[in-house]
């Protein structure tokens, strides 16, 4: 791999940021997509073009308009604040998002990067100012700002992202971007790490038809549920880790209630959050809650046993974890302005800033994977490659591409792939 990406850097050398994406628009074309609210559009569609992409990439890293207006030669800081305020919003920002993960798993090449049906789910602390009305303080990575969470495919494809408060459950964030992506991308295993799971996570993800797989960092406190009462000296070399047994009939006489809510979360009529926080308001005691924790402790008593007996599951799940352990350290990367910290109290500007660093991101993981799939369609290439080369190729890396200095926007100037 990292002699394929000296190859790469070779090949393309220092690549602009803003030149990614421009040819990102000018493949797939999503600028299309970021409309005006009124039907009439005074601006040519050319100067539009420029003044979008211009925007998206000073959101997109964080810079703002007056400093990517401050290096261009032809946009002013009023010109691009006008079209940032009536063309650019999280649906079209998320519809464009769409565009590109689905021109991605198109022009993918399944020989080189494998099928594309698991998702890495992960949370990752943004800093706020500390007199910002919408930072919480987080009890876990100790400092004042806001979550994202984001689902990352098993090759560096994102999917999915969104803004939680530091308090809310990653269950809840884990659901709703399984249901919500809107990708051609059919997700089969979600991979979390332990704040991502829980017993009701187990119950939902069966009822939804995908796989739950956390890696569990207390394992050593787990419990597996008896399959039935009576002979309570059954799996007497599993005696210290048994629990009580599973109550069938409450899930039987509640299993219409699960439906009910399973079906609720499908057809987007009720988020997660709000059911899961309708269960625990008044405690655990919902009898309907009851039912789907029973369900969940089939579920994880069943992933328990496929968890301890097999190291290849254990190496799936790490492995899937490590890839959005990359793009939060490729976040760093991109999201460079104001030292990293949202300035804004705004929660829908804080959205929009998000979803232009995803979009900024996922354009680069788009250009990238032509760049490899080009190296690779030569034989000698292709030839040096290792069955470890294909577990560990990524088109998330960035030791080519120069997010800085120049701002100057060609049009007409490509980057010659093809």
């Amino acid at each position: 791999m990292a002699s394929l990406k000296a190859e790469v850097g070779r090949r393309w050398n220092q690549l602009y940021l803003l030149d990614m994406l421009k040819e990102g628009d000018l493949r797939i074309g999503f600028t299309p997509l970021f409309k005006s609210p009124t039907p009439h559009e005074i601006l040519p569609r050319e100067i539009l073009q420029r003044r979008l992409l211009l925007c998206l990439f000073g959101l997109g890293t964080n810079a703002g308009m007056k400093r990517v207006a401050s290096g261009s030669q032809t946009e002013s800081y009023r010109d691009l604040l006008y079209v940032l305020h009536r063309f650019i919003n999280k649906d079209n920002l998320r519809a464009a998002i769409a565009e590109i993960a689905n021109a991605v798993l198109r022009e993918r090449n399944v020989v080189i990067w494998g099928e594309a049906t698991s998702l890495a789910s992960d949370s990752k602390k943004i800093s706020a100012w500390d007199q910002n009305l919408m930072t919480e303080w987080h009890i876990r990575y100790r400092g004042p700002g806001i979550m994202v969470y984001w689902h990352v495919e098993k090759k560096a494809l994102c999917i999915y992202s969104q803004i939680k408060r530091c308090s809310s459950s990653e269950v809840a964030a884990m659901i709703e971007g399984v249901l919500r992506h809107a990708t051609n991308m059919d997700v089969e295993k979600d991979y979390v790490d332990s704040h991502g799971q829980d017993e009701a996570a187990f119950a939902f993800c069966s009822m939804l038809n995908f796989e739950l797989l956390p890696r569990l960092k207390g394992i050593g406190r787990q419990k597996l549920y008896r399959p039935e009462a009576g002979n309570p000296q059954d799996y007497s070399h599993l005696q210290l880790v048994l629990s009580r047994p599973i109550d069938w009939e409450l899930m039987r006489k509640h299993y219409d209630e699960i439906v009910k809510y399973t079906t609720a979360l499908k057809l987007g009529t009720a988020d997660a959050e709000a059911i899961l926080s309708r269960f625990t308001k008044n405690g655990v005691k919902h009898p309907a809650y009851q039912a789907v924790l029973e369900l969940g402790k089939v579920r994880k008593t069943i992933f328990l046993c496929k968890y301890l007996n097999s190291e290849a599951l254990r190496q799936e799940i790490e492995e899937g974890l490590n890839v959005i352990e990359n793009w939060n350290s490729a976040n760093d990367f991109i999201w460079y302005g104001k030292g990293g910290e949202i300035a804004t109290n705004n929660k829908e500007e804080q959205e929009i800033a998000i979803l232009a660093l995803h979009l900024l991101q996922i354009c680069l993981v788009y250009i990238n994977t032509l760049l490899v799939q080009k190296v690779l369609s030569e034989k000698a290439w292709l030839e040096k490659m290792q069955p470890e080369d294909f577990r560990g190729l990524t088109p998330l890396f960035y030791s080519h591409v120069n997010p800085y200095g120049r701002l100057e926007l060609n049009m007409n100037e490509r980057i010659i792939i093809e």
